[in-house]
């Protein structure tokens, strides 16, 4: 148990992934490293909670990284993390990452084989075979140069140095990419307007923007990656993630103190020197990690107006409104795939509720639900302002959360039919549920990028304030379970390197 009136060497306000991420490698390379979580349970979104039988995966439910060394690369970072940390994380694989049902009849499967998803896509769009050829080429280049770079921090010059030395041709070839757009590339090769319509659902499924607002090096990763390493699912859910890292934490000596709030992070003299919990309870450290949003760390948790965010720097990404089911497994069509995105009008799949998700996850694990049952997890963008006026448990509240949940099991008839009769189990989600349970502003997704603004404008590990950096879905690469890890290993890497026991890559 580590002593709070001792100077510790971290403090880790949240354990989101990449948080998490973070406290695990500092504390194996020798840091003594101490976790604060609002919750009684660790991973944020990427949390798994059970209700009669049923676990369900709060947020996140589609997951890179866990693939074998010799299948993808280097972007397997949960593979290269949990074997580091000496933890084992069952997962198995998804011969789907997304079942895609469209406007026009379009109903496609985008697969782990790369072979017979062009040949699908080819086959909807004959007249664009080339157009398809040229620009999934292009991702497959991306993702070519990235697999080949080891993770590490952007701020530190010597890691630049030394993967620009060992890898100068990709690097300076990445270096230009950055400031390429997904979809500009896609209208460079292609003209159909419903494939280029598709092009874009692929982008927004997963980064809440249409292709032309989503840089290409994220495109290469999730749109490529999916055909190296794959899509693999954790057994028991999404919270397997974090358990597996608080188990390496722990392992190495670190400690995660659960129910312990921050309401302010310490700054003197321009620089981090602690925390400060809701129960007036203060604990220093020589540098402080936020996992929290760019928005909570300096419009909330930093009381100084100098740091302050402008809210028009960013995009305000949306928030959630999920629901969690448990349905008789008769409702299951035989051969249904795990993951669906439904659009019924192309007009309006950015706006709220425009596009909905549906993920059915006991169709891997069994475990997930009781016997001859299945867990049904549905949810579509929702923004906290359109709830604000209705007080969370008030009749209105829980009015409105009916009739969401009236119709969004209503959408999900064409993927199931039948499954607005057989819920045996049903639980709703507001962004109210969201700010609440994550602590995060709005409950939202966090920062976007505005059109034509490059990656690297992300927020990076380092804040304006010294020994205070940032990690999580605020900083680049970005949203994302793989990108919030990769922000963790970045952020252990530079803080790392900065006192004096730099890491070696993970391998």
């Amino acid at each position: 148990m580590l002593i709070q009136d001792e100077l510790l060497d971290v403090l880790v306000v949240g354990s989101g992934i990449g948080g998490l991420t973070s406290a695990a490698l500092l504390q194996q390379q020798g840091f003594r490293t101490l976790v604060l979580e609002k919750n009684r349970f660790a991973g944020g979104s990427c949390s798994s909670f059970s209700r009669s039988g049923y676990t369900f995966d709060a947020g996140a439910s589609v997951f890179y990284g866990f693939a074998e060394d010799g299948q993808s690369g280097t972007l397997n970072l949960h593979t290269k993390i949990f074997r580091k940390l000496g933890v084992k994380v069952q997962t198995v694989p998804d011969p789907v990452q997304i079942h895609y049902h469209l406007p026009e009849g379009l109903n496609l499967a985008a697969c782990y084989d790369r072979g017979l998803f062009l040949d699908r896509l080819t086959a909807a769009f004959p007249h664009e075979r080339e157009g398809i050829g040229k620009f999934y080429a292009e991702l497959e280049n991306v993702y070519d140069i990235l697999s080949s770079l080891p993770a590490g921090s952007l701020e530190d010059i010597r890691h630049l140095l030394t993967v620009g030395s060992s890898f100068p041709m990709k690097t300076a070839a990445l270096a230009i990419k950055t400031f390429q757009s997904m979809g500009k590339r896609a209208r460079r090769h292609i003209s159909d307007a419903a494939l280029l319509h598709f092009i874009d659902i692929e982008a927004y499924s997963w980064a809440l923007q249409d292709a032309v607002s989503t840089p290409l090096v994220n495109a290469g990763i999730c749109l490529a990656d999916r055909h190296h390493g794959g899509i693999n699912y954790p057994l028991g859910g999404s919270g397997a993630i974090a358990r597996g890292l608080v188990e390496g934490f722990e392992r190495c000596g670190g400690e995660i103190r659960y129910g312990a709030e921050v309401s302010e992070i310490l700054v003197e003299n321009g620089s981090a020197t602690g925390v400060r919990l809701a129960d007036g309870s203060v604990i220093r450290a020589r540098v402080v990690v936020s996992n929290a949003t760019i928005w909570d760390t300096f419009n909330r948790l930093v009381d100084d107006e100098r740091y302050r965010i402008p809210m028009d720097r960013f995009i305000e990404a949306p928030s959630w409104f999920q629901l969690y089911l448990g349905v008789n497994g008769a409702l299951i069509p035989e051969g249904l795939n795990v993951h669906h995105v439904l659009v019924d009008d192309w007009s309006r799949y950015t706006d709220s509720g425009g596009t909905l998700y549906c993920s059915i996850p006991s169709l891997l694990d069994s475990s997930l639900a009781p016997p001859g049952r299945h867990t049904v997890h549905a949810f579509v963008t929702d923004r906290a302002d359109d709830w604000a006026e209705l007080e969370r448990g008030s009749g209105e509240y829980l009015k409105r959360k009916d009739m969401f949940t009236r119709e969004l099991i209503q959408r999900l008839e064409s993927v199931m039919p039948g499954i607005s009769g057989g819920c045996e189990l049903t639980l709703s989600a507001s962004p109210h549920t969201h700010k609440r349970y994550l602590n995060r502003h709005k409950g939202s997704y966090g920062p976007l990028l505005r059109p034509g603004q490059n990656i690297l404008v992300k927020p990076q590990n380092t804040t304006p304030v010294k020994n205070l950096f940032a990690t999580g879905d605020s900083t680049f690469p970005g949203q994302g379970v793989i990108a919030v890890t990769y922000s963790g290993i970045s952020c252990a890497s530079f803080i790392a390197a900065r006192f004096g026991k730099p890491m070696e890559p993970l391998d």
